[in-house]
């Protein structure tokens, strides 16, 4: 998943419109973008939504992100819209591995008495929320086959804090929210699952955003959410791997082909070893998903 936009879930006309964006995954919100009175009401209008539109032939992902652990509304949330077959639950301030273990043992319960195969709904969690959330960013690993992405965010992050601020005067992010980034990053390769940047706020700067990506895929993020349509192409385009980065990828993955057993390989004067070889194989697969999104 490249790109994957934030949709309201009460938000008709938005839902329709972001079917049309060419965004790899929308995310339902029932959280922050929806008011309390509102919820109920955001639940079923999500669980329809997705009912309609689960089985059109070409649609993008579809995840709901639902309200926190410690809320009181998650399994009202859960209660509704699972037996619509989401794609994924997006689970916000979640707080480690244990969050998500958490929720795997909801999902299931919920996948046996709605006749869903066992699994069939992934997690992404948004693991830097919270300031505790940090200091349990290592602790994904193995905790359930359905985690399929981890991601991050500042703005509830920045609360938590006490903050002034998360960004400094040219929209780059302070120290505070750096750490937070890095350790998503870093927690996500230790579980081995997708790492996903977090929004750009100022969607009519196109400039700062496709900076964003730039620097996000440069680290190691393979896509990014997004809180406009307007911003989807963009996401798409930095996050697709370009054809001079696909050949190069391709000579060294059938550089080490022609030479089993080799630990290192030589194209046109410069030297591969395995690590260079498994850097491209990733790029590969995601030029492949980015080829059938």
């Amino acid at each position: 998943m490249r790109s994957l936009l934030f949709v309201p879930a009460d938000a008709e006309k938005k839902l329709a419109k972001a079917m049309e964006s060419g965004a790899d995954a929308l995310i339902v919100d029932l959280e922050d973008s929806i008011a309390p009175e509102r919820k109920a009401t955001a639940r079923a209008a999500a669980a329809e939504f997705l009912a309609a539109v689960a089985a059109w032939p070409s649609r993008p992902r579809l995840l709901v992100r639902v309200n926190g652990l410690d809320t009181g509304l998650i399994d009202a949330d859960l209660d509704v819209v699972i037996p619509a077959r989401p794609d994924l639950v997006m689970l916000p301030k979640a707080e480690g591995g244990a969050a998500v273990i958490h929720l795997d043992a909801k999902l299931a319960v919920r996948e046996a008495t709605g006749g869903l195969p066992d699994g069939h709904v992934g997690v992404v969690a948004i693991a830097t929320e919270t300031a505790r959330s940090l200091f349990l960013a290592g602790t994904y690993q193995g905790a359930s086959r359905r985690l399929a992405g981890l991601t991050w965010g500042a703005e509830d992050l920045s609360v938590d804090l006490g903050a002034e601020a998360n960004r400094d005067a040219d929209g780059r992010f302070l120290d505070p929210y750096r750490l937070a980034r890095t350790l998503c990053l870093a927690a996500a390769a230790a579980a081995r699952v997708q790492a996903i940047d977090t929004v750009a706020v100022d969607f009519r700067d196109e400039g700062r955003l496709r900076r964003e990506c730039e620097e996000a895929r440069r680290d190691g993020f393979t896509g990014k959410m997004a809180i406009h349509p307007a911003q989807v192409p963009v996401i798409n385009a930095v996050f697709t791997p370009t054809p001079d980065a696909v050949a190069k990828a391709r000579a060294i993955v059938d550089a080490f082909a022609a030479a089993p057993g080799a630990g290192v390989v030589g194209i046109g004067g410069v030297m591969y070893d395995r690590p260079h070889l498994a850097r491209a194989e990733a790029l590969l697969a995601r030029a492949k998903a980015a080829e059938e999104a």
